[in-house]
């Protein structure tokens, strides 16, 4: 099995945090769809004839765009794939992210005449302060209003994106956020920390004291709330940064983690095919241009064995499936296994790792330091 993911880069405007490659501009979107099922001819072969169990459409916003015109970049990346035939099975996952304010009762209608099983929204937060200072396009009340519409259609299988870190967030506004989102009754939340990435507006008005800084005291704090008022709701954290009710874990990217390949297609798109990763340029006139002339437009990193064993080692031990010391032994060796488990006692000393079975899972405090732990029994040339 394996999975494609759909990059649409438009934007009403761009989040103050934001550094995806997005564009606040909507003057391409016709001939970015044109360009885009001709990148979809030209990479059919890329999965090997796989077939493909999962399709994911991120962004910018998807949801700029008619439901129909989606369906028919849908029906025509899975037709092409060799191990693909005929309509979805109902087993399969189909995503589409979308924007609070673009969920109206007729998008809601139109998503009917899809094949789109699972909605991500980007909610962020319930807070109008919070989305204030995020520079998002929706209020608290639209992102609500966008769930129950969803759950008026029938529709359950619904992800929403929360922020927490966010300049002049306190505790008790973080703890609301999270009591509206448990009383919405979503499966899935995927909550992350606020990254103030370099040359984003963000970044600048940080600098330039317009902006309250982050703090990592704050991050921590809500982290910690994140885990317990998740846990207490019946969630499992099967990822440092995702959280479900059993059974609704996001497939799409569960492959991503336990390294499944997958197809990225649009402008800087990744793509991973077990050997190699692939990334398209940045670049939407670039993208577009090549795409006419039915050109390649991505650069591509062959992984060596110690890349492939840190990539396992680091999203493996981000998930609650644990890094696997059998699969180190068996697909690595003797020699990096042996490494591995020197690093472990330290580890599990600290308090930050636990071992069950030749498994090896961070604590609930060896998440907040999951970068450090990874690096520590990562191999280094």
């Amino acid at each position: 099995m394996s999975g494609i993911y759909i990059h649409i880069p438009f934007c009403k405007k761009k989040c103050h945090y934001c550094n995806f490659f997005s564009l606040a501009s909507q003057k391409h979107k016709a001939p970015f769809l044109t360009a885009l099922k001709q990148e979809i001819g030209l990479t059919c072969n890329y999965l090997g004839g796989e077939t493909v169990n999962t399709l994911y459409f991120g962004g910018g916003t998807p949801s700029l765009y008619p439901p129909a015109a989606l369906q028919q970049v849908m029906e025509l990346a899975l037709s092409l794939n060799p191990g693909n035939s005929g309509l979805p099975a109902v087993t399969r996952e189909f995503t589409l992210e979308l924007n609070p304010d673009d969920i109206t009762e007729d998008y809601v209608s139109q998503l009917r005449e899809t094949w789109f099983n699972r909605f991500s929204i980007g909610i962020q937060s319930f807070s109008d302060n919070d989305l204030a200072c995020l520079n998002r396009t929706h209020s608290a009340a639209q992102a609500i209003r966008a769930v129950k519409l969803l759950h008026d259609a029938g529709y359950y299988n619904i992800s929403i994106d929360l922020i927490y870190g966010i300049p002049g967030s306190t505790p008790p506004r973080w703890k609301e956020n999270l009591d509206i989102a448990l009383s919405l009754g979503i499966p899935h939340i995927s909550a992350y920390a606020l990254t103030v990435e370099p040359r984003t507006p963000l970044a600048w008005m940080i600098d330039r004291e317009k902006s309250a800084p982050v703090i990592d005291e704050l991050q921590e704090e809500q982290f910690r709330a994140l885990i317990a008022m998740t846990r207490a709701n019946g969630y499992q954290q099967y990822e440092i940064s995702n959280f479900c009710k059993p059974g609704h874990h996001a497939l799409h990217n569960t492959n991503y983690w336990k390294g499944v390949p997958y197809l990225g297609l649009g402008p800087s798109a990744h793509s991973y095919n077990g050997s190699a990763r692939r990334w398209n340029i940045p670049n939407l006139t670039g993208y577009m241009a090549a795409m006419a002339k039915g050109e390649a437009v991505f650069e591509e990193e062959i992984l060596t064995p110690e890349q492939r064993y840190n990539e396992y080692v680091m999203t493996s031990l981000r998930t609650m499936w644990g890094c696997d010391g059998s699969s180190i032994l068996h697909d690595f060796g003797p020699e990096v296994y042996e490494s591995f488990i020197n690093g472990i006692p330290l580890l599990i000393s600290r308090g930050w790792l636990t071992e069950s079975s030749g498994v090896y899972l961070l604590t609930d405090e060896g998440k907040l330091f999951a970068d450090r732990v990874a690096s520590e029994l990562f191999m280094t040339g």
